[in-house]
């Protein structure tokens, strides 16, 4: 399933809340925030089977640097993520009470776009 949403009043210090399924049998799944399909400033990408989240930024055709974090949630899971927009960073919280950062290299304060792709089923989305 894939959701895409206009999140055009995302400015910094904005908290914006995921909650979801994760698929039974997925092997991953996508959230990206950002300006455009091609501009992103967090591109947030749990590796199910390999127990890892990657998170990269997008600018145009140039990817980032990965950034690897160690993943707490399986297929089948109930779960809810709170990103925080920050200045510097994004502020991920993790359904067991885990965070990660995320530089915000592309250095926008404003998000325009955000999708969720992959093995997830949205439950509910809140902008704060």
């Amino acid at each position: 399933t894939m959701g895409e949403f206009e999140v055009k009043n995302m400015k910094l210090g904005s908290t914006v809340k995921i909650t979801g399924r994760i698929d039974d049998g997925a092997d991953g799944f996508v959230i990206n925030l950002g300006q455009k399909t091609d501009t992103l400033n967090l591109h947030f990408n749990p590796h199910l089977s390999e127990s890892t989240i990657v998170c990269n930024s997008q600018d145009g055709s140039n990817w980032g640097q990965e950034q690897r974090d160690h993943l707490c949630f399986s297929p089948g899971s109930e779960i809810k993520f709170t990103v925080t927009f920050e200045s510097d960073k994004f502020n991920v919280k993790l359904p067991d009470g885990h965070q990660l950062t995320f530089p915000n290299r592309l250095g926008h304060s404003h998000m325009s776009y955000l999708s969720v792709s992959g093995g997830f089923t949205l439950s509910s989305f809140k902008l704060k």
